[in-house]
């Protein structure tokens, strides 16, 4: 049950993206040859027009093939013969796509389960925050000057800020702001602590569930920056990244997890579990990595800097060794899952 809610997970999220290239391409005039989902063989596919749409042996990715992609083809519809303006539009709708997906499903996350504003419902005696003078009540606005709408936003900084127990608080009582110096101390699991409880999971008007939809995705964009930073810093290692089958493993420990409190909570967290994976493809999407929509944004940001194009072929080369990386990257990554869970 758990592959089958995977598999239709990834495939909505997977044609959504290449949904983004299409339309795009299709409204600028671009000959798309190509619409599947899925990698490797086809399984079924049905020619309507010029584009043939199919479903490929492999539920890992997807498919939006243009004529003149990676080559130069004389052709007026051809994606290579488009301004760069145009063939900008095409590459960024896809991640773009994601973060327009993520938030209609925050819809539905936020208005079935509510949101989590920073709003403090306790605080722990003899805690950083309680010797700070924090109170119940009080809404937390900033941490260390960083903007904070949601309450997860408090725990994921203690997760990641180890190095400092000392942080600086902004909060709003009776209308009022005020910034204090917390001391942080450690919790049973080894992390800093504000020492602070949140109100939980609140029902939204209309208008709230819609503002907390918008930061249900920033939330979300927030954390993969973060994550990459780390990752980039050395903080996160390869245990601490998963693929297409730690994923899938996820998905169903989330799956059997909620199961037992009823459908309302196993389709909030589902969703809530899509949009993070969206807001992921998204920002790695934008990433400027050869193979990647952000490394062919690159290219075409040059070509508007210099105006001078970059010949197809080249681009391609380039494209095309990136995507080996990824590819062995992305073996390397499902080979540790695979351990992970067998070990």
């Amino acid at each position: 049950m758990k592959i089958i809610i995977a598999i239709l997970l990834f495939s909505v999220i997977v044609l959504f993206h290449e949904f983004g290239h299409f339309l795009l391409a299709k409204l600028n005039g671009i000959c798309v040859q190509e619409f599947a989902i899925g990698i490797g063989p086809t399984l079924v596919g049905k020619k309507i027009g010029e584009t043939t749409y199919g479903i490929k042996a492999l539920p890992f990715g997807g498919c939006c093939v243009m004529l003149g992609e990676d080559e130069a083809v004389d052709d007026p519809r051809a994606f290579n013969a488009k301004s760069a303006p145009a063939r900008f539009s095409v590459v960024f709708a896809g991640p773009f796509f994601n973060f327009i997906l993520a938030f209609l499903l925050s819809l539905f996350v936020i208005g079935l389960g509510g949101a989590d504003p920073a709003v403090i419902s306790d605080v722990t005696r003899d805690s950083g925050a309680y010797e700070a003078g924090l109170q119940a009540g009080d809404e937390i606005t900033r941490i260390d000057g960083s903007r904070i709408y949601n309450f997860r936003e408090i725990s994921l900084y203690n997760f990641l800020h180890t190095d400092n127990p000392n942080v600086e608080i902004t909060y709003k009582r009776n209308g009022e702001s005020d910034t204090v110096t917390v001391t942080r101390k450690k919790g049973e699991e080894g992390y800093y602590m504000l020492g602070v409880v949140g109100s939980g999971y609140q029902k939204q008007n209309a208008a709230g569930v819609i503002r907390y939809s918008f930061l249900e995705v920033r939330y979300e964009i927030k954390s993969t920056f973060l994550s990459l930073k780390y990752l980039i810093l050395g903080r996160f290692g390869l245990n601490d990244m998963s693929g297409p089958v730690g994923i899938v493993n996820m998905i169903g420990d989330t799956y059997e997890q909620s199961a037992r409190y009823g459908w309302v909570v196993v389709l909030v967290n589902l969703l809530g579990f899509a949009v993070m994976l969206n807001a992921n493809l998204g920002v790695i999407n934008l990433l400027p990595l050869p193979a990647l929509d952000g490394g062919r944004l690159v290219f075409i940001i040059l070509e508007m800097i210099t105006g001078k194009k970059i010949p197809a072929d080249k681009e391609g080369y380039v494209h095309a060794a990136g995507l080996v990386i990824l590819l062995t990257l992305m073996v390397i990554v499902m080979a540790n899952d695979v351990r992970k869970i067998i070990f």
